[in-house]
């Protein structure tokens, strides 16, 4: 069963979401026949390489919202992830561009196509933009974080090529109807949006799974006194 999944990495409901997607597909029972491909989206692509001011600034000023409200949004996501176990730290949060931390995850992807290699990176990218204070944008940053995970050898990460990738990605949103992220989409036909409790996760991937693989028949009565017709006579 393929399950594919957009997300930003300066979305925080994000970071929340494929943590509690993780935890369900860890304990489903067919996991090792389940592929994971993560796809690109950018919540706000004309966003600088670097914003001078706090996420609260930002989204007071992107959102229409007043300082207040949006502080208290902030918190409200921060909460969340505490009791996740996720940490936040919202005041070292360094506003920034994600478009080149896109381009870093298709080379991830590129480099080990059973996506494991790029789940273990988004995972340090969210850890390291929501609870380390560090630019996701910051070149230096990007290759420490993908060397954490294995990777070395990585080229341009400014590539027309790779770039037109993490656009393709983003087209395609559009075309599925896709606005808001995260959403997890099963074998190209069911779509999930937000980020659900572990067990909903843990129900859609039951569900469609049993949809795609359906339980034979159990056969309860058997024996020579229960005739019938067959392909091969009666």
């Amino acid at each position: 069963m393929k399950i594919e999944i957009w997300s930003d990495i300066a979305c925080p409901w994000c970071y929340i979401g494929l943590s509690r997607f993780q935890q369900a597909l860890d304990g489903f029972e067919h996991r090792d026949q389940v592929t994971v491909q993560l796809r690109s989206f950018q919540l706000d692509p004309t966003l600088p390489e670097s914003y001078e001011g706090s996420e609260a600034e930002y989204l007071a000023s992107s959102k229409g919202l007043d300082l207040g409200r949006a502080s208290a949004m902030i918190s409200q996501v921060a909460a969340v992830g505490a009791a996740d176990g996720l940490p936040f730290d919202f005041d070292a949060l360094s506003v920034a561009n994600s478009r080149r931390a896109h381009r870093l995850l298709h080379l991830a992807q590129r480099q080990d196509p059973s996506g494991a290699t790029t789940w273990a990176l988004k995972k340090a990218l969210f850890t390291a933009h929501f609870a380390e204070g560090r630019s996701i944008w910051d070149e230096s940053v990007l290759r420490d974080l993908a060397a954490s995970v294995g990777l070395t050898e990585l080229g341009d990460l400014d590539s027309d090529q790779v770039d037109a990738e993490v656009e393709a990605d983003i087209v395609q949103a559009g075309r599925l109807g896709i606005h808001a992220v995260p959403t997890f989409v099963f074998a190209d036909k069911y779509g999930v949006s937000g980020a659900q409790p572990v067990e909903a996760f843990a129900e859609a991937i039951e569900q469609v799974w049993h949809e795609l693989n359906p339980t034979p028949l159990i056969t309860l009565a058997t024996g020579s006194d229960n005739p019938s017709c067959g392909i091969d006579g009666c």
